[in-house]
Parts: structure tokens; sequence; C-alpha cells
């Protein structure tokens, strides 16, 4: 199949939008409608519901599957043998959560396509990286915030709720006098901030029973039943689920990568076209799971 239309349909899922797709892929809509109708043929099915502003037919959504795993395939192979010399090192910093849950074997596949370019991986708090960051420590960051339009030089990935998280069976009575026992990471780390800002906002007491810098051990302690911690949605684990009774709604947290703006190495350019496609493509796997 034609890669840009299948980057067109993309476009147009994540956007929910033919106009909003056409200015990412510097196309006019009725261009953009035009590639759309192009798969369609092929596949003799309807991808968008028309009626429902741009949203998917229960084949669309199927499709969006193969279509992430397609270009990712895709751009892989023209990364090993476009560029197959491409070498150097390349500082990432990575928030231990993501690397933990979706970047391992992410970052193994880039490394076996291209053997030269050594990754130098930090792994901590977003907030943490973003100091490294600024300060020139690190060519490229992935960051969770709640404004992407911190960002010039950025892409923001995704967005999706943050959600109140514990362990199956565990119940939170908001008169009975207890504070709630929560489960964090220490300052500076958003998901605290949010979760803390929210529960004064609504006149919640609460108490940090159990605080690590460290994903796992934030894991086992809820696990444990030590108290509730705040996730992303697609971040819940085995064992955990929502805690949402009696508790005030989080705000949005926005996944963005962002690159030194004085940084043109092709290296760090094909690493962060590689991440993109890897973790779009994991995204998408894990909302349809949940």
């Amino acid at each position: 199949m034609d890669m840009f239309s299948l980057e067109c349909f993309v476009a147009v899922a994540e956007t929910g939008s033919f106009t909003k797709a056409g200015i990412r892929m510097k196309r006019t809509q009725s261009a953009i409608t035009q590639q759309i109708s192009n798969l369609e043929k092929q596949l003799e099915t309807r991808l968008i519901d028309r009626d429902k502003k741009g949203s998917l037919t229960r084949d669309g959504d199927v499709f969006l599957h193969y279509a992430l795993r397609m270009l990712a395939i895709h751009h892989e192979i023209m990364d090993r043998f476009k560029n197959p010399e491409l070498d150097g090192e390349v500082r990432v910093g990575i928030p231990e959560d993501f690397a933990d849950r979706f970047l391992a074997d992410v970052l193994t596949d880039f490394s076996r396509i291209h053997p030269r370019i050594f990754l130098n991986v930090q792994c901590g708090l977003s907030l943490n990286l973003y100091e490294q960051f600024k300060n020139k420590m690190l060519d490229l960051v992935l960051v969770k915030m709640t404004s992407p339009e911190n960002f010039p030089f950025g892409v923001e990935i995704w967005a999706e709720p943050l959600v109140w998280v514990g362990k199956e069976g565990m119940t939170y009575k908001q008169n009975s006098g207890m504070p709630l026992p929560l489960v964090l990471a220490p300052e500076p780390c958003v998901y605290r901030s949010r979760a803390i800002a929210a529960l004064e906002q609504n006149g919640i007491r609460s108490r940090i029973v159990y605080s690590s810098p460290s994903y796992a051990g934030i894991i086992a302690a809820v696990r444990a039943n030590m108290g509730v911690t705040v996730l992303p949605i697609t971040m819940i684990p085995e064992k955990l689920i929502r805690i949402d009774a009696l508790l005030p709604e989080l705000p949005d947290i926005h996944v963005s990568l962002i690159r030194q703006n004085s940084n043109d190495s092709p290296a760090i350019y094909s690493l962060i076209e590689f991440l993109l496609g890897k973790l779009k493509q994991k995204k998408h796997s894990i909302v349809s799971i949940k």
C-alpha cells in the first residue's frame, strides 16, 4: 500500500478531522479525502464515518493497528538501508516509568538497526530530566507535562487522563475522618503535584505514607495496599484498578518528545522518527486493550 495514504489515514484517525489532518500532512482537505477514498476502494470497506466528523468505523479501528505497524516497519527499513552508517552519541532522558513500561524493547530495536550509534540513556523524574535538558546535558528528552505549548522544539506524542489507582477491593470513605493514604514519587514529580493540588482544592485530607522515585517501588507499595497513587490510564499495571469513587478528577497529562534546537545531528533525527513511530504504535495497542 502507498505509505502516504497510510500516513494520511493515521493523521485523520489521530486528529479526528480531515482539515487538521491536512494541516499536519501539508495537503488540502480534498487531497486527504482522496487518499482515504483510495484506501477504502482498495479494501472495499469504509474506514472513516463521514457522518460522525471523522471518527473511525469498526473496520477503520481495526485497520489503524495494521497501518501503524506497516508505517513502523517502513520507517525501520528506511533507517536500516538508507542510513546504515549513522554513528555518534545521543544523550536521551526518559522517565523511569516509561522506560519500564514502553521503551526497553524500542531502544533495543534501534540499537540493532544502528549499532554505531551509542545511546546514553538517563532515567529519572520528568522535571529533573527537563532541568538537565535545559542545561544542555541531554540532546533529547521524553517529558510528561500539562502544557505541551512549553516545548517549541518538540512534538506531542499523546495526551491521556491521569487517574487514581489502588489495589482491587480498596475503598475510601471521605467522611471517615481518616486522611487518604498516598503513594507518590518525591518532589519534583508531575503526578505528585497534580494529585495533591486536586485533593486540596476539593478539601480532601491526605497524607503520604510511602515515597519512592522508582516506578517499581510505587507499584509494589500500592499492591501491598499501603495507599493509592496516580498514573496515566494506559499505565495501570496488572492487579491494580482505578479508584474513582469520591476522588476528584485529574487533568490530562501530555507526553512530549523535545530536542535541543541547535542540534541537527542525523543520528538524533533518526532516533526521533523511530521513537515517534514506535511509541504511537504502542499507545494505540495499549489503549485498545484498556
